[in-house]
């Protein structure tokens, strides 16, 4: 079963895509306190939630979504008609590095995708391309909340050194040229509230669509499960971090 698929699937009931509760994600979009008219870029949109969050509490915003998931950016742009917003958002279903500095934004988000641009410090130096002078960004992104133990590591297929602890992650932000301005770190329920719904949205989905893609969802969510429970939980932190472009 494809993977976008089966990401799509599990986001069902959690289109945030991040251990973030829709309370801070509001909350820290108002702390962005954007202008009239802004312009808003979100690079690894998913299915759009946070943009589409900042189109209701900016009612002149307009915005672009960047995202290489066709199921996703379908379901994007559903929630963009429902919502009655589609009108100022225009998706864009390309790789989220490659897609064109044709000019300068207010507000870049890259909320959990910097994967996509090969970690933090190659991300926060990409965004700043597309940011007006004193421009913002909404940047989320792992780290250890305590040393990782390699039974942690291994269950997660990630080395020590793909993700820094706190201050490490804030300097690292810093050293591209920002200001970290405001931050939010994601608490253990919220990290809890966002691995259940992965996981058992996409069992209960495999429960009703029985076959061989349901047999491929039960493995996913179990193996995601597994390490989950046994293995980050508890250590990987994530933490939200408002920047502002220094000049």
């Amino acid at each position: 079963m494809d993977r976008q698929l089966i990401s799509h699937l599990a986001h069902r009931d959690h289109p945030i895509a991040a251990p973030v509760s829709g309370a801070n994600v509001t909350r820290l979009l108002r702390r962005a306190r954007l202008a009239e008219g802004a312009r808003i870029l979100d690079l690894g949109c998913g299915e759009g939630a946070w943009t589409l969050r900042a189109l209701a509490l900016y009612q002149d915003a307009t915005a672009d979504g960047v995202d290489i998931d066709a199921h996703g950016l379908k379901a994007a742009e559903h929630a963009a008609e429902v919502q009655g917003v589609w009108e100022r958002i225009r998706f864009h279903e390309r790789p989220a590095a490659g897609f064109p500095v044709a000019e300068q934004y207010d507000l870049v988000l890259c909320v959990g995708a910097t994967h996509a641009f090969g970690g933090l410090g190659p991300t926060v130096e990409h965004v700043r391309r597309y940011l007006r002078p004193n421009g913002l960004a909404l940047v989320g992104e792992g780290f250890w909340e305590r040393e990782p133990t390699e039974e942690a590591l291994t269950r997660l297929g990630a080395t020590k050194s793909e993700f820094l602890d706190l201050p490490g992650t804030v300097a690292a932000a810093e050293a591209a040229g920002f200001d970290v301005v405001y931050g939010y770190t994601s608490d253990l329920a919220e990290w809890d509230e966002y691995e259940w719904s992965w996981t058992g949205t996409l069992l209960r989905w495999a429960n009703e669509h029985p076959g061989p893609d349901a047999d491929d969802a039960r493995a996913a969510a179990l193996e995601h499960r597994d390490m989950w429970l046994r293995g980050y939980r508890g250590v990987l932190g994530f933490v939200t971090l408002l920047l502002q472009r220094r000049n």
